[in-house]
């Protein structure tokens, strides 16, 4: 039997939202857009968000370490998707109808195929053993990256199979104000989630890497803490998405005790992203990793060999860093 995947379906935004005929700042053609509304969302206060972490929303792909195969191992996002049938289908029922959750679906006839290995995330609801898909007809899930991935290629490049180990972007453990780039066990990371940023991901608005030399690198969810976040309130955020050289973001995520999380995009604040020079590259960066001690060889060309040639080195910005072609 498969088990579940961490992770919630879907992170809600922290005030409720309402739908406006307008043309998306975050989704290219499509036709409205999704903004806050200043009024709380219930969750997020019965969760007492006041008193939460907020952290940096990054802009790339979700991730997720787990087990596969007696070993840890990066799982990459994958929805299973309705076929055109059942799409066309479910669009026309929601045309006349509040709600989809009088929507009937046959999950074995009406969605796409997906790998033999795929597993649903957590919070996947299930009915008669089967996954109950969301709001927007998809059921998030996940696949392994396997070493010679061509589908996830870029997810590969971050991790190391060999030496058990990824490649992450954290705050350095001596200065939380750096950033370093390091080597970490993925048995460290096992049943976190990660976001994959980096030159082929999400039209790359950290600038890293290039067309020749791309670069990626895993963040740990909800490891860029905000160091002054203003309080949960809508005028507020909005002045500090609009005054604040840390409020250079995609958005803030919502750490509450009780482990829900509720986000804010600033597309939900009618702002646009990217928006000038991210935050994420005002901030010094270290290398912090040697393939030495990894016992890998250091003439490859693969990014933790490439990284590893800069051990020790210090870089004002994390765009400044150029790695051998």
């Amino acid at each position: 039997m498969r088990r579940l995947a961490a992770v919630q379906q879907k992170v809600p935004c922290v005030f409720l939202t309402e739908v406006k005929e307008e043309p998306s700042r975050k989704r290219h053609l499509q036709h409205f857009q999704v903004v806050a509304t200043e009024k709380l969302n219930p969750r997020a206060e019965a969760s007492h968000v006041q008193s939460s972490i907020a952290t940096e929303k990054l802009d790339g792909t979700c991730c997720y370490v787990s087990s596969y195969q007696g070993r840890p191992c990066l799982w990459a996002r994958l929805d299973r998707k309705p076929n055109k049938q059942a799409d066309k289908r479910f669009k026309k029922f929601l045309q006349s109808h509040t709600s989809c959750k009088d929507f009937t679906w046959n999950i074995e006839e009406d969605f796409k195929s997906v790998p033999e290995c795929w597993i649903p995330a957590l919070g996947v609801q299930h009915q008669n053993g089967q996954p109950v898909p969301d709001d927007n007809g998809h059921i998030p899930g996940w696949v392994p990256v396997e070493k010679s991935s061509k589908q996830y290629c870029w997810h590969a490049s971050a991790v190391n199979y060999d030496a058990g180990v990824a490649l992450v972007l954290r705050p350095n453990t001596d200065n939380g104000d750096v950033l370093e780039i390091a080597a970490v066990p993925l048995s460290e990371l096992l049943e976190q989630t990660l976001e994959l940023i980096g030159t082929n991901i999400n039209a790359n608005p950290y600038g890293l890497g290039s067309k020749k030399r791309p670069v990626h690198l895993l963040v740990p969810h909800g490891a860029l803490q905000i160091s002054n976040p203003p309080p949960v309130n809508y005028s507020q955020l909005l002045r500090w998405f609009h005054d604040c050289e840390e409020a250079k973001v995609e958005g803030i995520v919502w750490h509450c005790l009780n482990g829900t999380l509720v986000k804010l995009h600033r597309h939900h604040l009618g702002l646009n992203w990217p928006n000038g020079a991210p935050f994420l590259n005002t901030r010094p960066v270290v290398i912090s990793l040697s393939l030495a001690l990894l016992d890998l060889d250091i003439s490859s060309q693969d990014l933790f060999a490439a990284f590893s040639r800069l051990a020790g080195q210090s870089f004002d910005h994390i765009q400044d860093i150029h790695l051998e072609t």
